[in-house]
């Protein structure tokens, strides 16, 4: 580089110092810049496809194998299960008895008389209605059907109503003595009843329109045939099956 010397108008040497050098321009580096973005536009778009393959290959086949397994378990499982429920069907069935027995259904109203897995005769019932009766004197009641497994205790013909405590609160009247001749009504109950405990009987009933009803003090009510039929089959000790 030369450097040019000038002289002050005093006649004084009066160095101007080396030449000025250009500044480099702007687009230079903007150029720059973009060819770099372009090239690892071209990078990522060569190499991205083999990159995820790479990621994720591994953790495909991990993924498969855990879900494969878990199939495998869940298959396991349900055949064990169907194996027990095989075990249990099979235990139930020596259960059930091979003479006639009765099956009630509370819920809807119906009595069953089933021999082994066979229905033999189906018919709608009448069961206890779940009312609660009070007295002043904290004497109270509900009426309700026993649920469980019981046996025919006793089978009668032509029944006789000995009235307990309630049907005289009931109807608003003096509880009488235990064996006071009021306490007994005939012709109420049907022509037959099975007895099976606590007081409890499958009877007859004069409240025809009502069957098929939960409106009884416990009992179980049947309809005449019905009723005729049951007595005449189902035998002493024979099972019920209340639910």
């Amino acid at each position: 580089m030369i450097e040019q010397d000038t002289f002050s108008p005093s006649g004084d040497l009066v160095g101007q110092g080396p030449s000025p050098q250009p500044a480099p321009k702007p687009w230079r580096w903007f150029a720059a810049g973009l060819f770099v973005g372009l090239l690892a536009c071209v990078v990522t778009l060569v190499f991205a496809r083999p990159l995820r393959a790479r990621l994720f290959s591994g953790w495909t086949r991990t993924s498969v194998l855990a879900e494969a397994r878990e199939r495998s378990d869940l298959s396991k499982e349900i055949a064990q299960l169907k194996r027990q429920i095989s075990q249990v069907s099979k235990r139930l069935e020596q259960k059930i008895p091979e003479e006639p027995y009765i099956v009630i259904d509370t819920s809807g109203n119906r009595i069953y008389v089933r021999r082994g897995k066979a229905t033999l005769r189906e018919a709608i019932c009448s069961t206890g209605s779940y009312i609660n009766l009070k007295t002043r004197d904290g004497m109270e009641w509900i009426f309700f059907t026993p649920r469980g497994q019981f046996r025919v205790l006793a089978k009668k013909v032509a029944p006789v109503w000995v009235k307990p405590d309630w049907a005289f609160v009931e109807e608003g009247l003096p509880i009488p003595p235990k064996h006071a001749p009021e306490r007994y009504e005939y012709g109420v109950l049907g022509e037959y009843a099975l007895a099976f405990g606590n007081g409890y009987l499958i009877h007859g009933t004069l409240y025809k329109r009502l069957m098929g009803m939960p409106v009884t003090h416990g009992c179980v009510r049947v309809g005449d045939e019905d009723l005729e039929y049951i007595y005449k089959t189902v035998p002493l000790g024979a099972k019920i099956y209340i639910y």
